[in-house]
């Protein structure tokens, strides 16, 4: 895979946000975001990776960056391409590898993922990360894989914050509130907010996620 676009805070990082993009997009697309987001949180790297080039089903065929291929917008694993989901997955985790290594202890790193992204950071650290998270950001996305969820003690403390538009037009809120819905049944601090917004990201969401992962990072 291309190497991920690190940002580094203006001071020495005590904490992490991995953030993955979503479909056709690339690691570029939440720089703005992250640049913005370090005003406030000064001692955070966040680190954007990503996604290789290859065909999506939905989209045609067309190849363009995608961490899996989509065969259906569905809820259902059977909609996707497991195998590639997987290999994500493994890539987030050895971006936390890296992290820990790097100095930052996991329970200091943040998983984030706007649409495709999000579904990919929901299935690392909730069926493939064994170990603590500082939390999940789930922004305008679902969870194809949760069909199977076991969580152990550990994972059932990991909080989550899920963010959608009540507009979209491409994931649906129901696929995002079913995630959430499924996270909460089994005791997840899990959050939902919902903005008058189709697939996108605005300002007033912005600013909660600033807040959120402040009161999970800042020192």
């Amino acid at each position: 895979m291309t190497p991920p676009l690190i940002l580094e805070p203006p001071v020495a990082a005590d904490a992490c946000v991995i953030w993955l993009h979503g479909l056709g997009a690339d690691r570029h697309d939440f720089e703005p975001v992250a640049r913005l987001l370090q005003r406030r949180l000064n001692s955070v790297r966040f680190v954007l990776p990503q996604a290789p080039s290859r065909p999506v089903t939905i989209n045609g065929g067309w190849s363009m960056p995608s961490w899996y291929d989509i065969l259906a917008m569905s809820p259902s694993s059977r909609a996707i391409d497991e195998e590639q989901l997987e290999e994500s997955a493994r890539h987030v985790v050895e971006l936390i590898e890296a992290q820990r290594q790097a100095g930052i202890a996991p329970a200091r790193i943040v998983l984030a993922g706007f649409s495709q992204g999000g579904a990919v950071v929901l299935h690392t650290a909730f069926l493939r990360w064994p170990g603590p998270l500082a939390g999940v950001l789930a922004l305008s996305t679902y969870a194809p894989t949760f069909n199977r969820l076991e969580l152990d003690v550990e994972r059932t403390r990991l909080p989550v914050l899920h963010l959608h538009g009540s507009h979209d037009e491409v994931v649906p809120p129901a696929l995002g509130r079913a995630a959430h819905d499924a996270l909460a049944a089994r005791g997840v601090p899990v959050e939902w907010r919902e903005y008058p917004m189709g697939h996108e990201v605005i300002a007033d969401e912005i600013h909660d996620i600033a807040a959120w992962l402040a009161e999970r990072l800042a020192r």
